[in-house]
């Protein structure tokens, strides 16, 4: 099979991440009409929104194994088909169980997509493209979990909370069947001979100091992004008088708009940076960090409603920032042999530590402290990770020379 031209394989993967994370965050927008109709408890609905980043989280590293033995778009296309699956089977769901078992199996299929694309597009463009590549393919990031809500709130009241996972459920099936039969550029066809690390293992990429850095960078930023994410809507109702509605597609508009501008520009002054500074991934990523932090200590401590959207904006565009240019790090550290696996890797270790914990720690702190000094801690959590990518951009560059 002849693989797509690099710029058709790009555009084809994202937008299938569009759906993946479409059908991520759909639940979420309708959360009181599912809970209504199946009678579901408040924990009932949160043990059902954990299944998936819990099943998604431990099997990604299975899925990275499988990618760097099989053809990685064979795995994919078939993944794709199982979590479009689970997702008209989320809603058919007539139970509590039933909604559990097909949001697991969301995670189980959603756990393939990204380490296994992700080695697909670092094969089909040159490395100094890495990071307007994997920003153009992590665009769907923001766009899709805004369409998820936008989406399932607008299907689920003219048409039932059910339509609305058909609805954003079949076009999956059919594309995960052209994904599975289409071809794959080779792998390794872009690295330098001097690249080739034929001796790399998972174990002697985790004593890398620069994958090891900018792993835990990433999870500094993931904690962060996950709080926010949860917790911001209700930050808007609570102590700027939003009522939920106008905080959730308040919210939604403008992480979606600054998502698409901070990815775009990060991964286009990444590719630039790394053009003269072997670090200049990190450079753009521990400068856009260092901005953030009195960008989102603003938008946390001010009252005045244009003060805060201007800082929310900003401090969102300079986090997406960070997409591409550490994503290409990722790629780059890793050869061909085990790129799959080392960016499963990496998501298991960046949910895990990430917003696998931050919405419940945040809550905790709340429940003490009040919501707006709980949220205080992501201005410190942002600085940590801004010295984390400037200290692995030293180790990289040491490194090269």
């Amino acid at each position: 099979m002849t693989s797509p031209r690099p710029l058709v394989l790009l555009s084809a993967l994202t937008v299938v991440n569009l759906l993946n994370f479409v059908d991520r965050q759909i639940l979420y927008a309708i959360f009181p009409a599912v809970q209504a109709d199946l009678g579901l408890a408040d924990s009932q609905l949160g043990l059902a929104a954990s299944a998936f980043i819990v099943v998604y989280m431990f099997v990604t590293p299975v899925a990275g194994y499988l990618g760097d033995r099989l053809r990685r778009l064979g795995v994919v296309g078939v993944s794709v088909v199982l979590w479009s699956l689970a997702t008209l089977a989320s809603g058919a769901a007539q139970s509590f169980s039933g909604l559990l078992a097909a949001r697991a199996l969301v995670g189980v299929g959603e756990s393939c997509y990204a380490p296994l694309s992700s080695s697909v597009l670092s094969d089909a463009f040159r490395r100094e493209r890495h990071g307007a590549a994997l920003s153009v393919f992590n665009l769907a990031v923001p766009v899709g979990s805004a369409l998820g809500y936008v989406l399932g709130s607008a299907i689920a009241a003219t048409y039932g909370w059910r339509a609305a996972f058909y609805v954003v459920g079949a076009p999956g099936v059919a594309i995960g069947v052209l994904l599975f039969l289409s071809g794959e550029p080779a792998r390794g066809q872009m690295e330098a001979s001097g690249d080739r690390l034929s001796a790399q293992t998972l174990g002697t990429l985790f004593a890398d100091p620069v994958y090891r850095e900018t792993t835990a960078a990433m999870a500094a930023l993931t904690f962060v992004l996950g709080a926010l994410a949860a917790w911001m809507p209700t930050f808007l109702v609570r102590l700027h008088g939003l009522s939920l509605t106008e905080a959730g597609v308040s919210f939604g508009l403008v992480t979606a708009a600054a998502g698409l501008v901070g990815t775009a520009l990060g991964g286009w002054l990444g590719d630039r940076a790394a053009l003269s500074d072997p670090a200049g991934h990190l450079s753009v990523s521990g400068i856009g960090l260092l901005l953030a932090v009195p960008a989102t200590a603003l938008a946390i401590a001010v009252r005045d409603p244009t003060i805060f959207w201007a800082a929310t904006a900003l401090a969102e565009i300079l986090v997406f920032l960070n997409t591409g240019p550490l994503n290409a790090v990722i790629v780059g550290v890793a050869s061909s042999r085990i790129r799959a696996s080392a960016v499963a890797a990496n998501i298991l270790a960046i949910h895990l530590l990430g917003d696998a914990l931050s919405p419940s720690i945040v809550g905790l702190l709340s429940d003490h402290l009040g919501l707006r000094a709980a949220l205080a801690i992501m201005p410190p959590l942002l600085f940590v990770a801004a010295l984390l990518c400037f200290r692995a951009g030293r180790s990289l560059r040491a490194r090269r020379r």
